[in-house]
């Protein structure tokens, strides 16, 4: 395999697998602040155990995000030698501020998880607002240098040589803004799904107490209002970075929706394959003008196609796949979220129905995916560019022997950690089960 192959599929599998717990210690710390205000106004302690079942959740998962985050800074100083060159001199700084933001989170974290039991409610949530927003600006902070490669600002490039480093002006590029939210909303929303299937899941199993079926309906119910709450938010701010590349990254957007001629009018192309030599998408569903509507606010608006781009500068046309799962299980999670939500306060039915249950198990499996699928579009789509023109993927790759094997070695690795994680979560909530939590809450 060509070794720039092998260096891209090495540092996207290390950054795959830590996005899953990054994202999830993300979510999971703006849920249990979501749920400690719930209980500090409806004075209902299930939403405390909720919290703190959750806090552990999150502990146990921080205890693979560090190291596995930790690998995928090695590897990319290790894979990309050319890239990290670039970058220690331009865009240091949001990974610089970032060991601020983990030091705010870790540190709260600590007071919460030890000292839960003796602070105040008002102290509870203050502590937890500082682990979620220090979670919140570790994950922007770390997006921010993913927008600067698609929108590089901040220096000036001369003869080879980089200079005139402006590093606010990189780190405020004009990705930035809509990047960074879409994130965090994405981070939101897939913790909340997976949330969801954990709570259906365990409510269609059965042989739960009242007591049980009670508690996990409030989970499942708070999920599900979380859930269509960012799910609405993530599709908005993904309009958003959808107009963000029409204006600055617009061959990556050709690429997405499979458009080669630039006209007015472009339709919108769901599923189907961009075949070059028929100069469109085959086998797709086209809306006309929508493209255009979705990327300029107008149906007449211009849209440029991949024609005006060199062919050795188109991002692979699978991208338009990529594209179309996301935006696809993005549609189909408000639609699951939404749906329960009004089937239970609009038509005031039963919430939870065996079939919509079952409907609602793998939607934490469909985020998790959506998820991987809006990462792995976000870092193809901009190829053949590692900086969005000014540095390609082939000059930015190690020219080091053995990548196959290292991938061999650190994909065993992540298989391994996944299973172990998997077991830990298990022991540890065999070991402490629900009832546990009831007995203390009634005992205090």
């Amino acid at each position: 395999m060509d070794n720039v192959i092998l260096a891209r599929t090495l540092f996207g599998s290390s950054l795959a697998f830590h996005i899953i717990f990054a994202t999830l210690g993300v979510g999971l710390t703006f849920m249990i602040l979501i749920a400690e205000l719930v209980r500090l106004f409806t004075k209902d302690e299930d939403y405390a155990i909720l919290a703190k079942r959750w806090t552990k959740g999150v502990a146990i998962l921080l205890g693979v995000a560090i190291p596995s985050g930790t690998i995928v800074g090695v590897m990319m100083s290790l894979t990309f030698p050319g890239f990290i060159e670039v970058v220690g001199q331009v865009i240091a700084l949001p990974f610089a501020i970032e060991i601020f933001a983990f030091f705010v989170e870790a540190v709260f974290l600590s007071i919460y998880i030890y000292a839960a039991n003796r602070l105040s409610s008002t102290m509870r949530i203050i502590s937890v607002f500082f682990v979620a927003l220090g979670a919140t600006a570790s994950a922007v902070l770390i997006t921010n240098v993913q927008s600067w490669m698609n929108t590089p600002r901040g220096f000036d490039m001369i003869d080879g040589q980089i200079t005139n480093v402006q590093p606010w002006q990189a780190v405020l590029n004009p990705a930035f803004s809509y990047t960074a939210v879409h994130v965090v909303s994405s981070a939101y929303l897939t913790t909340a799904f997976v949330v969801i299937s954990v709570g259906a899941y365990r409510l269609l199993r059965g042989n739960l107490s009242a007591r049980e079926v009670s508690y996990y309906r409030k989970g499942l119910m708070l999920a599900l209002i979380i859930g269509a709450a960012t799910a609405i938010w993530t599709g908005s701010t993904g309009h958003k970075a959808a107009v963000g590349l029409h204006h600055y990254v617009p061959v990556k957007l050709a690429a997405a929706e499979g458009l080669f001629e630039t006209q007015s009018h472009a339709p919108l192309a769901i599923m189907g394959t961009p075949d070059p030599e028929a100069n469109r998408v085959v086998g797709g569903i086209e809306i006309p003008g929508m493209l255009s509507w979705l990327a300029t606010g107008s149906t007449d608006g211009v849209v440029i196609g991949l024609n005006e781009f060199p062919r050795e500068d188109w991002p692979p046309l699978f991208v338009h796949t990529l594209f179309n799962v996301m935006v696809g299980i993005g549609t189909l999670l408000v639609a699951l979220s939404v749906g329960a939500l009004l089937w239970r306060f609009i038509f005031k039915k039963n919430p939870y129905p065996n079939w919509l249950l079952l409907a609602l198990v793998p939607s934490g499996a469909f985020a998790l995916i959506g998820m991987e699928t809006g990462w792995i579009f976000a870092c193809i789509g901009r190829q053949p560019w590692t900086i969005m023109n000014i540095q390609r993927t082939a000059d930015a790759a190690t020219a080091s022997g053995n990548l196959g094997f290292i991938f061999v070695l650190f994909i065993s690795l992540y298989l391994l950690l996944l299973v172990l994680t998997a077991l830990v979560m298990r022991f540890y909530f065999q070991r402490n089960p629900l009832n546990n939590e009831f007995q203390m809450t009634t005992s205090v």
